[in-house]
């Protein structure tokens, strides 16, 4: 075969879609911590009003946000995060910010969590989607049990960052077996720019090509997420992901 023939007998390639110029598509964020002063998030009502300016400025019509509820560390309510709630709103209506706020939470997977499904009213996104986290060095011994119990319960069960659990990364079909368990999954946005490193970033790449994931959010804890979003504008898997039809926009 000449050089010519082999050239035009490449199939030619698909062209790619072109990078968002925002996040108007993807439409509201379910997953930050800006109330102030109750977790490891933003420390003032000034910088809450800051943080959900710059959300704004980036094309977002709405956000969720979902502070830490965890036993020994930040024993939040529905009563502390509510309260909170109402005072970012009112500075937001000071400020005449364009966008809606709600709140629920993300919960902690430790040893009382499965006690809270079982017997307490819990904060959730949406339709009852209960976002929820587990431990960064090992997968809870009682994961499944927990996921079945929620289930049970009527809530959608929500695991916040598939892509950052180190110990999935070399068992890639621990996912599957999550997603047949009736797991949802929220891809932290920043992944996709490496921000937690280049395992979560393979791992976040995969689960899009494999069309997995059926929420994203940006975990915003303060201004360099803020900016780590704007670059993520440059990545295709952002598109990619956002042509998947995630569940944002239903929320």
């Amino acid at each position: 075969m000449g050089f010519l023939q082999s050239l035009f007998s490449k199939k030619p390639k698909e062209p790619e879609s072109p990078l968002l110029s925002d996040f108007s598509g993807v439409h509201t964020d379910m997953h930050s911590h800006l109330i102030p002063g109750i977790d490891d998030g933003v420390k003032t009502v000034e910088e809450s009003v800051e943080m959900i300016r710059g959300f704004a400025e980036l094309g977002y019509k709405k956000l969720i946000t979902t502070p830490h509820v965890m036993s020994d560390f930040y024993r939040n309510t529905p009563e502390i995060i509510l309260n909170g709630l109402d005072k970012v709103r009112e500075a937001l209506h000071k400020e005449k910010i364009p966008v809606t706020l709600e709140a629920a939470a993300e919960y902690y997977l430790d040893e009382v969590f499965l006690h809270k499904v079982q017997t307490e009213k819990l904060l959730t996104i949406g339709e009852k989607y209960l976002l929820f986290e587990i431990s960064y060095v090992n997968p809870p011994d009682n994961l499944y049990n927990v996921i079945f119990e929620m289930n049970i319960k009527g809530y959608k069960p929500l695991l916040a960052h598939p892509e950052r659990y180190p110990f999935y990364y070399t068992k890639f079909d621990e996912y599957y077996k999550l997603k047949e368990a009736g797991a949802l999954f929220q891809l932290n946005t920043n992944s996709l720019v490496g921000y937690y490193g280049a395992g979560a970033k393979k791992i976040a790449e995969r689960m899009v090509n494999e069309q997995m994931i059926d929420f994203i959010g940006s975990d915003l804890h303060g201004i360099r997420h803020l900016e780590a979003l704007q670059k993520s504008l440059q990545e295709k898997y952002l598109t990619k992901l956002v042509g998947q039809r995630i569940l944002n926009s239903t929320i």
